[in-house]
């Protein structure tokens, strides 16, 4: 007979850790507001409505740009509390928010000059460009802001490999000096006062900084630190394949069960390419290992990886983890192989778990007797669903039939978009509460 640990109920009035990051990252948005106004108003109004408001859309522009960068920090603590997913897609969403507010910037300052000089709006665009110190190089920010709009748009991203995308996108760092160098030369409220100045020397600093921390030295401090290398490679099927990596002090890494890195192994023909795949086993302090099925060209190459082969890993990132469960039993659901979390997470949870591994047929169940065996000692129930993806297998009926309970359990999900889409809408309409229902969408660009 198996007994399994259950974890205590979480208690009723605690916080959960995204709530509380949500509302930290909030309140860190609403006071720098109050802070823009409260300079920005000491820095006296201008007797033309649209230079005023010009001025005002400048400083929101300014704020935001800040704010996308420190949602792409890739803070370990942001990041394990909200998800890089969330993050990512924050970041999208304010960057158009960047280029809507910056345009409105150009279109209020540059009409607002021109109804107080008997220049048209082109050419008095043109003189502010040549006689106003920092003009130019805003409007050569604006121009980068704009492509890297365009190219972010759906339409064009799903058109770009990843690498070229990110490529473009760096250019937005170019952007961000040009444009602070505009406020430190012409920015009124820049220059109204000491407090003023330093405040958005801070702004700048502390966003700056957080990109610098999260996206280089925290990464090549990791590196070094854990000397990564690939120690075993495994095929599972013929076209799903395992990585083992071993390293230094791996019980010194801060990953857990649900988690993903970002991967690049330093050969000479994929040493640029870095791909994001979760963990297929919970870290275990001497080994880390993922599996991921050929669906690319860096995924099919790891087959081909030679035992010693350097790693540079990024991360751990993602929120998928045990750190959000609010019940002491749970269901995990995957789909295809998004089955190597789910696995991970098996491995980590205590409490009673009811694991539902949907796929079109047996031959495509990854890691399958892995599964079953690690269920079988965790006294957890496992179901495996196979069959085409119409009709729906994992209706409100069939996981209602599956797991009587569900409503009083958390829920982890990780599987293809269009399952996790309708497994989601499918909890919800069972009512399941959207607190229990945990899952992250793996993908570099949002």
């Amino acid at each position: 007979m198996t007994t399994t640990v259950q974890s205590p109920p979480a208690p009723p009035t605690a916080i959960r850790p995204r709530v509380v990051a949500r509302t930290g990252l909030y309140a860190v948005l609403a006071a720098n507001v109050a802070a823009v106004l409260y300079f920005f108003s000491a820095a006296g109004f201008a007797s033309n409505t649209l230079i005023v408001l010009g001025r005002l859309t400048g400083l929101f522009g300014a704020l935001l740009m800040a704010f996308q960068l420190l949602l792409v920090a890739r803070l370990p603590w942001l990041d394990r509390r909200i998800g890089m997913d969330r993050l990512t897609s924050w970041h999208r969403w304010t960057g158009f928010s960047v280029l809507w507010t910056l345009l409105a910037h150009a279109v209020f300052i540059t009409f607002g000059y021109a109804e107080s000089s008997s220049l048209d709006p082109v050419n008095q665009l043109v003189d502010l460009a040549e006689t106003t110190e920092g003009v130019l190089r805003a409007i050569v920010a604006l121009g980068i802001i704009i492509v890297v709009g365009v190219v972010s748009a759906r339409f064009a991203r799903r058109r770009l490999a990843y690498e070229t995308w990110h490529f473009i996108h760096l250019y937005t760092y170019v952007a961000v000096v040009l444009a602070f160098t505009h406020q430190v030369a012409v920015g009124t409220t820049f220059t109204s006062s000491p407090a003023a100045k330093a405040y958005w020397y801070g702004v700048w600093g502390v966003a700056l900084g957080a990109v610098f921390t999260g996206r280089l030295v925290l990464p090549l401090w990791r590196n070094r630190r854990h000397q990564l290398r690939v120690s075993a490679v495994v095929p599972e099927s013929h076209n799903v394949v395992s990585v083992y990596i071993t390293g230094r002090d791996l019980d010194k890494l801060p990953a857990r069960a649900g988690q993903f890195f970002l991967w690049r192994f330093l050969t000479k023909d994929r040493w640029w390419q870095a791909n994001p795949f979760s963990l297929s086993a919970a870290p275990d302090g001497r080994t880390l290992r993922l599996t991921a099925k050929a669906a690319g060209d860096g995924s099919a190459a790891l087959r081909h990886l030679e035992v010693g082969t350097r790693v540079f890993a990024e991360g751990p990132y993602g929120a998928l983890t045990a750190l959000h469960r609010t019940r002491p039993e749970a269901v995990l659901i995957a789909g295809g192989v998004g089955v190597t979390p789910i696995r991970a997470l098996l491995e980590e949870l205590h409490g009673h778990a009811v694991v539902i591994y949907r796929v079109a047929t047996d031959q495509d169940a990854v890691l399958y007797d892995e599964l079953r065996d690690l269920a079988h000692a965790k006294g957890a129930e496992l179901h495996l669903v196979t069959g085409p993806a119409a009709p729906d297998k994992l209706a409100p009926a069939a996981l209602a039939r599956l797991v009587p309970d569900i409503t009083d359990r958390d829920v982890f999900l990780c599987g293809p978009p269009p399952m996790m889409n309708a497994v989601i809408g499918n909890l919800r309409e069972l009512g399941v509460p959207k607190p229990q229902i945990h899952f992250e969408r793996f993908s570099l660009a949002g």
